[in-house]
């Protein structure tokens, strides 16, 4: 039997608030159904959770007086994880005040001003150091695969043997965020490390294999393998393994990839998100000149 600390923050709201249990089943159906991301579920539901264990309630029990105290105290602890905590706490409950039908309470909820900062990525030089870090060699290839096709954590591990086409030289991203499909090229000299890993690990149906019940690897081994990776270079800079896929789009703008271009290989949405990129970008600048002189062809 379990002790009572080994339980997740989700198994203890189930155990000990009335009703949680309901509320967890409802929304992750209503989740599948309308196929929304899961992952983004788990998340709001665990602040809900964290929520519903500091007052032993359903939100909807609590009062705005006593839900505002708590967020209070969130926004005000000095350590910068806890705007974290804040920010998702408020999107949290916001989301399930809404799936309630209670819009005024989360319409009354403390707004959030959205802060723009701008993506760190890794040099040329890093990500060299930083993919010949690595001592096994499956560790080196996911690495080095994200960062050539411009990866989310979630799409590597959902990637199949059957998604890399060695032939054509591309790579079949399925049903990634915004329910989207998208082909990626495969770079030869990732083609090349697939090949050496694929003969030496010989992976089953998906292309890393892990613990996971259903077989594939999980996005907190990718997490692990980058922080022991980080340690064993000289790369102090506050990078994760989003940062590839940030070094990616950065680095095929400076290599004079139109952006639309690169908008369509990270799976954007809109444009707007990928222009983030032109702020981080070193363009070599030309002369100065009146564009007149690039009108008409030289005699």
């Amino acid at each position: 039997m379990r002790k009572k600390s080994e339980f997740t923050i989700l198994e203890r709201a189930m155990q000990t608030v009335v009703g949680f249990d309901k509320v967890y089943h409802k929304m992750k159906q209503q989740t599948i159904l309308g196929g929304r991301s899961q992952s983004t579920l788990e998340n709001y539901l665990r602040r809900i959770a964290l929520v519903c264990l500091e007052f032993n309630r359903l939100p909807e029990d609590i009062s705005e007086e006593e839900i505002n105290e708590y967020l209070t105290g969130l926004s005000q602890m000095p350590k910068s994880p806890s705007r974290s905590s804040f920010k998702h706490a408020v999107y949290g409950l916001r989301y399930y005040f809404r799936h309630i039908g209670q819009n005024k309470r989360a319409i009354g909820l403390p707004s959030l001003r959205k802060e723009i900062k701008l993506p760190v990525i890794f040099n040329r030089s890093e990500l060299r150091q930083l993919f010949n870090a690595p001592t096994l060699l499956k560790h080196r290839i996911v690495l080095t695969l994200i960062y050539s096709a411009g990866l989310r954590s979630q799409e590597a591990i959902n990637l199949k043997l059957s998604d890399i086409d060695f032939e054509r030289k591309t790579i079949h991203i399925r049903q990634s965020k915004y329910k989207k499909d998208r082909i990626v090229p495969l770079s030869d000299y990732i083609a090349k490390g697939l090949g050496k890993y694929i003969t030496a690990e010989h992976p089953h149906i998906w292309l890393f294999n892990g613990k996971e019940p259903d077989g594939r690897y999980s996005v907190k081994g990718l997490s692990w393998i980058i922080r022991e990776s980080l340690k064993k270079t000289d790369i102090s800079k506050d990078v994760s393994l989003h940062s590839l896929r940030h070094s990616y789009a950065t680095h095929l703008l400076e290599d004079g990839v139109n952006i639309v271009t690169i908008k369509e290989l990270l799976g954007h949405a809109h444009i707007t998100t990928t222009m983030i990129y032109l702020h981080v970008a070193q363009f070599t600048p030309g002369a100065a000149h009146s564009p007149l002189d690039t009108l008409y062809p030289q005699k």
